[in-house]
This record gives C-alpha cells, sequence and structure tokens, in this order.
C-alpha cells in the first residue's frame, strides 16, 4: 500500500486511507455475521455422533450421511469407529454416539429398545443377504454344489493345510451375525469353520479362487461392491427358519433381512433437523455399492460421498424433506 501512495496529494490519501476503513470495518461485519449465522445453524442441529462399522459400504452411506447433515444442516458429526456388536448399542447407551445407519442384527438391539435407550427408525432401503458362496466357476462345472445337500459330495475339494482333513469353511470376521458353526453340525457336514478375520481376507479368497480356479467355500453378503467384480455362486440351504441369530437351529439357510437405521432416543426425540434426515433417509444396495466401490479404488470416503450427492440431487432432496 505504502509504493501506491507514493506522488498522490494528502487529500488523495486521506481518501484512501477512509475508504480501506469503511471497506475493512464492512469485512468484519460480514465476517462477524456468516461466523454467527453458522454457530446458529450448528446450534440449531446440534453435534452427533454416527457408529462406524468396519465394512466398506458402511462406510459410503455413513459419509453420504456426514457430507450431508453438515453441508445441508451445517451440523456437527463425528465418526466412531466400533466393532458391529453389542458394544455399540452399549455406546449409545452411554451417549457416546447417535447413530447406526446400517444394522443386520435382525432384533438384537431389543434390550436396549425395552429400556429406551435406542429406537428402531426404520430401513434404510436396503436388503442383506448373508449366506456361504463359492467362485462362479465351481458352479458352472459342478452345477449340482449350490445344493447344501451335496456339500459333503465335495468337501474333498476345499481341503486346505488348516482344515484338519475336513473341507475349508471360510466364516466372516468377527463381529458379523453367522451361525456357521451351527450350520456345519447341524447339516452334518464335514467341514470346519476357519475365521478369516477380515472383509478384505475373504475377497482375497475369492478373488484367488475365481481367478486360479481354486475350490473356495466362504462367508458372503450383499450388497457389496465387490459383487460386481467377481461373480459368486451361493449355495441354497433349506427356506430360513429364524430371524434372530441366536435362535437359528443351524438347518436353514440366513434370511433376507431388510437393513434397519437405529438412533438414539435423545436425537429422536431432539427436534433436530438431523433426527429428520435420519428419519427420511432410504438408498438401495445399488446406491450404495458405487459409492463403496470409489472409496475401495482409492477415492477419500467424504469425497466419494459428494460425487454421488452432486449426482443424485432430488434424492437429498426428499431426505431434506
Amino acid at each position: 500500500m505504502t509504493q501506491k501512495l507514493r506522488g498522490r496529494t494528502a487529500t488523495a490519501s486521506l481518501f484512501v486511507a477512509l475508504g480501506l476503513l469503511l471497506a475493512a470495518c464492512s469485512g468484519s461485519g460480514v465476517d462477524q455475521a456468516a461466523t454467527e449465522d453458522t454457530a446458529a445453524t450448528t446450534a440449531e442441529c446440534g453435534a452427533w455422533g454416527i457408529a462406524m462399522h468396519p465394512w466398506v459400504g458402511y462406510t459410503a452411506t455413513a459419509n453420504v450421511i456426514t457430507e450431508v447433515a453438515k453441508k445441508e444442516l451445517g451440523c456437527s458429526i463425528t465418526q466412531a469407529t466400533l466393532d458391529e456388536a453389542g458394544v455399540t448399542y452399549d455406546a449409545m447407551e452411554a451417549g457416546t454416539v447417535d447413530v447406526i445407519v446400517e444394522d443386520w442384527g435382525g432384533g438384537r438391539w431389543k434390550e436396549w429398545v425395552d429400556r429406551g435407550a435406542i429406537k428402531e427408525v426404520g430401513p434404510n432401503g436396503q436388503e442383506g443377504l448373508i449366506g456361504m458362496y463359492v467362485p462362479k466357476w465351481m458352479a458352472d462345472e459342478y452345477p449340482d454344489i449350490t445344493d447344501s445337500a451335496n456339500l459333503n459330495k465335495y468337501a474333498d475339494l476345499f481341503k486346505t493345510s488348516d482344515s484338519g482333513g475336513k473341507g475349508a469353511w471360510y466364516e466372516g470376521p468377527p463381529g458379523y451375525t453367522t451361525i456357521g458353526e451351527k450350520m456345519i453340525s447341524a447339516n452334518k457336514l464335514n467341514f470346519k469353520a476357519i475365521n478369516t478375520g477380515s472383509e478384505a481376507a475373504l475377497i482375497d479368497l475369492f478373488t484367488d479362487g475365481q481367478k486360479n480356479k481354486k475350490a473356495v467355500l466362504g462367508y458372503w453378503y450383499t450388497p457389496q461392491y465387490f459383487n460386481a467384480q467377481v461373480e459368486l455362486a451361493r449355495i441354497n440351504f433349506p427356506a430360513n427358519d429364524w430371524a434372530d441369530a441366536a435362535e437359528a437351529s443351524g438347518l436353514t439357510d440366513y434370511p433376507a433381512t431388510p437393513l434397519i437405521k437405529l438412533a438414539t432416543t435423545k436425537l429422536m426425540d431432539s427436534g433436530s433437523p438431523f433426527a429428520s434426515l435420519i428419519q427420511n433417509f432410504q438408498w438401495s444396495n445399488e446406491d450404495q455399492n458405487g459409492v463403496a466401490a470409489d472409496i475401495e479404488g482409492g477415492m477419500d470416503p467424504a469425497a466419494a460421498a459428494q460425487k454421488w450427492i452432486d449426482a443424485n440431487p432430488d434424492k437429498v432432496k426428499a431426505w431434506l424433506g
């Protein structure tokens, strides 16, 4: 500024200085007003926590909700990584987190609901289906393998160094809803349950199995972005006879499960617009798979979520009411 004022008259300098002072005052007022508006919006929505469960589809759903809540409603949202099991419900009761965006539990939250800590908010629009799967090449080569009654016939194909002379039955990671041990026992299957430890390990097994024509029998599910990359074939057990995994006989298959949103009573009774967003939120398996594929491909979860939000304004508008 000093160099630009050199050679000008004192009067001109005075007008410039006054103009700068007025502009600075005006800008300060605008900034202060904007800050106050942001604070008011945040206060209206509040600060809430979303439980983060360890699979990429859940990450996709949670980040879409997070970005809409932050940018459209001004909410303060935190994401807390927790196991899928009852520890999350305990955390909700303790006030650590407020929302589960995708629960596969089939009613296992009932005791927390009965105590008044949690409310069932309803389906999130997706349908989950767990089961036992083999790579597609196996169903092509052995068409009757998809009938569970024939599994023992093919057990030797699945033997590994870890399966103790039986077929390897790869289970879902700890914390996932599973009745594998019951299914092996009830159906008298010559298989041994082996815990893979992670979703990524299951993906590696199925990818290798399909690519190199290896026999793999493993726990899997939909929705999941991986289903668009490697084709699997589901083993069909008798029709489901249970809703709660704790009550499953093991003789029958996993049920098709509407995926459920859960929230704390505190949130749903708060009057916050975030509660309305959670109430209204629904999307499809295909919606989730698209965002999940971007995340798995290396995109930042928030950026992947925003990409979907920008491409689907009508759906977002419906959630916002």
